[in-house]
């Protein structure tokens, strides 16, 4: 089965007074300035003429770059000594090809229920929304894919990747996505929202990938060299690396 992403093509429209304005005008209308000048009015020219396209690449980076800096913060290098190791890749493939499309399509939903509505009771119920219906299913999807870019092979160690996983990642969520989508709501332009919330997640994402490389490595050094966590040379990082 096939899922066909109807593409957002957004085009000028005239304003009071005969002018006309683009996505980057109202992104600086929204945030109480001028038109983006540079690299963001290109990339928000690209993000309206082709919205999926540039939400994958920017995903997709996002992600390659969130297992390097999360390598590189939690000190854990692959067993050819460097940060790069074979997740790096498989991070990339997931943004572009499964977290972009999802929230593109999720999103959209969301923002074609609310068209229109901008009350307070709307607003507060797309929040609601949001954090009851769409990250749920996001939540479970980034489980589900990160046990499989673990190793994971059957149906049974997914599953409980994602059972045990799941209320703790929800927990997060619930605290952030608010947040997020109400500054969205006030200050941004709907077709810039999955950008911005894949810079949220990026950063939440880095932090928890970072913390849990750490845990992982403080179990292996007390594994390896006892409650110290210390080798004989003194060194904490002294110890085998996973094979990636």
């Amino acid at each position: 089965m096939s899922v066909k992403f109807e593409k957002e093509t957004m085009r000028e429209t005239t304003i009071p007074g005969g002018r006309k304005h683009d996505l980057a005008h109202e992104m600086g209308g929204k945030l109480g300035g001028k038109s983006q000048p540079g690299y963001l009015a290109a990339y928000l020219q690209q993000l309206q003429s082709n919205p999926l396209r540039t939400k994958m690449l920017t995903s997709g980076s996002l992600a390659a770059l969130q297992e390097v800096l999360a390598s590189w913060i939690a000190n854990d290098k692959s067993k050819h000594g460097h940060y790069i190791s074979s997740r790096v890749p498989k991070m990339a493939v997931y943004g572009a090809f499964i977290s972009a499309p999802l929230g593109h399509l999720l999103i959209s939903i969301l923002q074609k229920l609310f068209a229109g509505r901008t009350s307070l009771k709307a607003k507060i119920l797309q929040i609601l929304v949001s954090n009851l219906v769409v990250s749920p299913i996001q939540n479970t999807i980034y489980l589900a894919s990160m046990a499989i870019i673990a190793g994971a092979r059957t149906f049974h160690q997914v599953r409980a990747t994602v059972k045990s996983g799941f209320l703790p990642v929800m927990k997060v969520s619930w605290v952030t996505s608010p947040l997020a989508l109400a500054f969205a709501q006030k200050f941004l332009p709907e077709q810039t929202w999955v950008p911005f919330f894949n810079i949220i997640a990026f950063v939440i994402g880095t932090y928890i990938n970072a913390h849990t490389k750490k845990k992982r490595l403080a179990a292996l050094r007390k594994k390896h060299y006892g409650d110290s966590g210390r080798s004989a040379s003194g060194r904490g990082d002294d110890l085998p690396r996973p094979g990636y």
